[in-house]
């Protein structure tokens, strides 16, 4: 039996990823980060985060994992134990999960956090910063009121079309 070359691949986590540490080293200031990088301003950002009422775990592996979509795949892991929204961060790149915030609006978020070359505070703040942005549009409401100013537009010109037939049926009097 042959692989096929366009099926899917599981990518994995990155190296070195311990679920069972991280999950220790979240449970004090929903940080886990490797030994040596200083995690005070990283829990001082998650806990302002937590404050405007996003739930944010961060979780840093060092340098780049082969695939980006490992980053995803351990936020993924990660948040089947840990609640809210999962960052795990490499030196350039950015994965997420969250059972709160939408797949775009994390997308989103990820955009400008992405290639700070290992400044992991940049990147957490950037990426916290967006998140805590209120909407700037509700793409459903505009939707709908497009919907209503049509219907009114085409019932208006009906409605007129109508008035001009009976006008012109009706005749001189």
């Amino acid at each position: 039996m042959t692989n096929s070359v366009f099926g899917p691949m599981a990518t994995g986590l990155p190296e070195g990823a311990d679920l069972d540490e991280i999950r220790a080293d979240l449970a004090g200031d929903h940080v886990a980060a490797p030994s040596g990088k200083d995690q005070r301003e990283l829990a001082d950002l998650v806990a302002r985060a937590r404050a405007d009422g996003i739930e944010l775990s961060v979780v840093v592996v060092p340098g780049n994992p082969w695939h980006d979509s490992q980053l995803r795949d351990l936020a993924t892991e990660v948040g089947k134990f840990e609640h809210g929204t999962v960052a795990v961060f490499s030196d350039d790149w950015i994965g997420t999960d969250s059972d709160s915030i939408s797949r775009v609006r994390l997308e989103w978020a990820e955009d400008t956090a992405k290639y700070k070359g290992g400044d992991t505070a940049e990147a957490v703040g950037i990426f916290a910063d967006r998140l805590e942005r209120p909407d700037g549009i509700s793409w459903s409401v505009l939707t709908g009121v497009l919907i209503a100013i049509t219907v009114l537009l085409v019932g208006g010109l009906a409605w007129l079309k109508a008035r001009r037939r009976a006008t012109e049926h009706a005749g001189p009097h």
